[in-house]
């Protein structure tokens, strides 16, 4: 979209230039068409002339065109035809082109009938005292127009609209499978052999049990941790409770460093049946430890609440954090900010909020229901080897 900007750019310069080029020109084609009538008056005047006396009605069948195009732009296109409705869509197309010529015929016949028999006066008195067709035939004619009009101007506006929602998929597409390329070329490059990593895990797991139930403990989470992150995420959507039990897992590692030192306070919500994108909520709470918690002397505190009401996950996380720090928050924010609008476009809200002494999130995510066939039981370790 870089290379194109006047045409796929969504910067309001752009798309106000665009918008008032299109219609500049469209103008400039209906007035050219108007001002070859065959009407004998009209021609015996200098192209010029034709083109002022013509100007105003051609302003007026303007405001027919604007309604069409904007509602099939606006409001059919992205709301029927993209979602895949596309019978309501086509009842609603034809609906708005009748419209669009009744109300071209409408204007025909008051406000444009005006200006044509007030410019008819200075070009031939003679063509001014011409008498009206019945109103049928000329409501007939004008609706005529009017559709041949319609038709134009609302197929080309839904065209440029459907070339350019086209053309977005596609970058999109494009930009969402290279992001996956990048995870999995970075997950590759930071995995150690998975094999070798989980038999010395289980060799230090046995070694331990007997040594420190606390040691053996934070083996046993850091286990689980890696086996969801390694195996579980190379999937596109996973089981809501396992990325819950994954942060769990990570918040259980993550305190017994403290010592008891960490005020925490959590609230997860019980057996779900949703899918959600791997790794989503972990970059947050990720960044409260790192860039609050472990930067406190003293009273370090964090509030993690995650609610799921009917498809929608909530997730309210606050944390203390030092009043003066230098820290520069990584790029884990902005890249979990990247993963949302690619994977849940239109479908989340993100506010983070830099308080003096607190760092506050709250996220909300549209969910997609699992078939209860599709999940499996959430991975508890106690009974298999690490």
């Amino acid at each position: 979209m870089q290379q194109l900007p006047f045409i796929y750019s969504n910067k309001p310069g752009w798309r106000i230039s665009r918008h008032l080029i299109f219609w500049l020109l469209w103008f400039l084609f209906q007035l050219l068409l108007y001002s070859f009538s065959p009407s004998p008056a009209l021609q015996q005047q200098p192209f010029l002339h034709r083109l002022i006396i013509t100007s105003p009605e051609t302003s007026m069948y303007m405001i027919p065109s604007l309604f069409l195009a904007y509602t099939l732009m606006y409001l059919v296109i992205p709301k029927l035809v993209l979602p895949g409705k596309y019978v309501l869509a086509t009842i609603s197309a034809v609906v708005l082109i009748f419209l669009t010529a009744a109300l071209s015929a409408a204007l025909s016949m008051t406000v444009i009938d005006y200006i044509r028999h007030r410019n008819a006066d200075k070009i031939s008195p003679l063509v001014a005292s011409e008498s009206h067709p019945a109103f049928y035939i000329q409501f007939g004619v004008a609706m005529l127009a009017g559709l041949r009009g319609s038709i134009t101007v609302g197929g080309v506006a839904a065209a440029i609209k459907l070339m350019k929602c086209f053309y977005e998929k596609q970058e999109a597409a494009l930009l969402l499978e290279k992001e996956k390329v990048n995870a999995e070329l970075q997950m590759l490059k930071a995995q150690l052999h998975p094999h070798f990593l989980f038999n010395t895990l289980n060799n230090i797991y046995s070694f331990t049990q007997d040594v420190s139930e606390k040691a053996s403990g934070m083996i046993m989470g850091l286990s689980q941790l890696l086996r969801y992150i390694l195996y579980d995420c190379n999937k596109p959507l996973v089981a809501l409770d396992k990325e819950l039990k994954m942060i769990s897992d990570y918040l259980a590692l993550e305190t017994t460093r403290y010592d008891h030192g960490l005020e925490i306070a959590v609230q997860l919500p019980g057996a779900t049946n949703y899918l959600i994108a791997p790794l989503m909520l972990l970059p947050f709470i990720e960044n409260a430890f790192k860039h609050g918690a472990s930067q406190m002397t003293e009273n370090p505190w964090i509030s993690l609440n995650v609610t799921v009401k009917d498809n929608e996950l909530a997730m309210k996380l606050i944390n203390g954090k030092p009043s003066v720090t230098n820290i520069t928050p990584g790029i884990g924010i902005a890249n979990v900010r990247k993963r949302l609008e690619l994977l849940y476009p239109d479908e989340h809200e993100l506010t983070i909020n830099d308080e003096e002494e607190m760092y506050i999130v709250n996220l909300k995510i549209t969910l997609i229901a699992a078939h209860p066939d599709v999940l499996k039981p959430v991975y508890n370790g106690a009974s298999e080897k690490i």
